[in-house]
C-alpha cells in the first residue's frame, strides 16, 4: 500500500500520476495506491476509480489513523501556507500528527519534500522536542531551519525516510506570468548573476515516484533534487528571449519591494517575509550545501521547461 497527500496539487498530482503508471502487477494484481483528499471532486476522472480515497484533513488523526493503516509507503507534502497558521514551524507543527500516525500504524518508508540548506547542527534538538512555532515566534522559515528541523521531526519516529531536498521549482515563474507576458521582464530580490539550481516538479514527482515503489531501500538520508545545471536568473531570461522569440530581462528588486508585491496579490504580510528571507538566504548561497552529483542532477533543462510549459502558458 502506498498512500500519496496532496494528490490534487502541482506536485502530488503528478507523483500520483507516475505511481500509478509504474505499479507494478503481482498475482494480476497491481499494488494499491491510497489518497487523502479534502475534497475528492478534484481528483482527475481517470484517477478516481483507481485509488482508495480517504477524505479529510491532512493534521486529523482519525484521517491519518485510517490512510496509514496497512501502509508500506507514504509520500508527505506539507501544503502551501494557509492564513491564520504560525508562520515560524509552519511545516513542523503541520507534520506532528503524521508522525504520530506513521509510528502508531507502523509504516515502513516515508518520502517526504523539503528543501535545501544547511545541515542541522550536531547539537540540534532531537524531533520530538523541535521547536513549535509557540517556543520561537520569530525564528526563520527559510531552508536551513525549517526544512532541517522537519526532517528531524520525521526521523524521530525511526521510520526509513528519504528527504527530497527542494531548489526553487521552475514553476515558481509561472507566478510572474503578467509581467513576463505584458512586459517582457520578471522580478526577485536575487542578483541577477547568482548560479542556482531549479527543478522542475515533474523531475520531483519521478524521483518521488521511484522512491515509492522500491521497497528495498532502508535508512535516513536527504536526496537532493538540483535539475539540470545551475543558472543566473540573468542566463534564465536569455533562454526566455530565445524559446519566447521576443526580449525577456531580469531585474532584481529589493527584499521589501518583493514582499510588498507579494501582499498585493493577497499574501499574509508574515508569510511573505519568509519568503523574502528564504530568498535571501538563496543569495547568500545557502543552496551551495548541497553539491550537484551525477544522483542529484536531473533530467529537464530549463530550456525545456520553457518548450514545455512556459511557452504555452504565455501564449494562453
Amino acid at each position: 500500500m502506498i498512500v500519496v497527500t496532496t494528490p490534487t496539487g502541482n506536485i502530488g498530482r503528478q507523483v500520483l500520476g507516475e505511481v500509478l503508471a509504474r505499479r507494478p502487477e503481482r498475482g494480476g494484481q497491481r499494488e494499491p495506491v491510497r489518497v487523502i483528499a479534502r475534497d475528492p471532486s478534484r481528483l482527475a476522472p481517470d484517477v478516481r476509480g483507481r485509488v482508495e480515497v480517504v477524505q479529510g484533513s491532512m493534521t486529523d488523526p482519525e484521517v491519518l489513523t485510517t490512510a496509514f493503516a496497512g501502509a508500506d509507503s507514504v509520500f508527505w507534502l506539507v501544503p502551501p501556507y494557509t492564513e491564520g497558521a504560525e508562520v515560524a514551524g509552519y511545516a513542523v507543527d503541520f507534520t506532528r500528527p503524521a508522525c504520530e500516525a506513521i509510528s502508531a500504524q507502523g509504516v515502513r518508508r516515508v518520502v517526504a519534500v523539503t528543501g535545501l540548506g544547511a545541515p542541522a547542527a550536531p547539537d540540534a534538538p532531537a524531533a520530538p522536542d523541535a521547536p513549535t512555532a509557540s517556543d520561537t515566534p520569530d525564528a526563520p522559515a527559510g531552508p536551513g531551519l525549517g526544512s532541517r528541523a522537519l526532517d528531524a521531526l520525521i526521523e524521530s519516529t525511526g521510520v526509513a525516510f528519504r528527504s527530497l531536498r527542494m531548489p526553487a521549482f521552475m514553476e515558481n515563474l509561472l507566478q510572474q506570468l503578467g509581467p513576463i507576458r505584458d512586459q517582457g521582464v520578471f522580478f526577485l530580490p536575487i542578483s541577477g548573476d547568482r548560479r542556482i539550481p531549479t527543478c522542475a516538479t515533474r523531475d520531483i514527482a519521478a524521483v518521488a515516484a521511484e522512491l515509492l515503489l522500491d521497497g528495498s531501500w532502508d535508512g535516513q538520508e536527504g536526496v537532493p533534487v538540483l535539475g539540470a545545471e545551475d543558472l543566473s536568473y540573468r542566463d534564465m531570461a536569455r533562454v526566455m528571449s530565445d524559446v519566447l522569440g521576443r526580449p525577456i530581462r531580469y531585474q532584481q528588486v529589493p527584499g521589501e519591494a518583493f514582499r510588498a508585491r507579494l501582499t498585493r496579490q493577497g499574501m499574509p504580510r508574515a508569510w511573505a517575509q519568509s519568503v523574502v528571507d528564504l530568498l535571501a538566504e538563496v543569495d547568500a548561497g545557502c543552496y551551495d550545501a548541497e553539491p550537484r552529483t551525477a544522483r542529484s542532477t536531473t533530467p529537464t533543462t530549463f530550456r525545456q521547461w520553457c518548450e514545455d510549459v512556459l511557452k504555452p502558458a504565455v501564449a494562453g
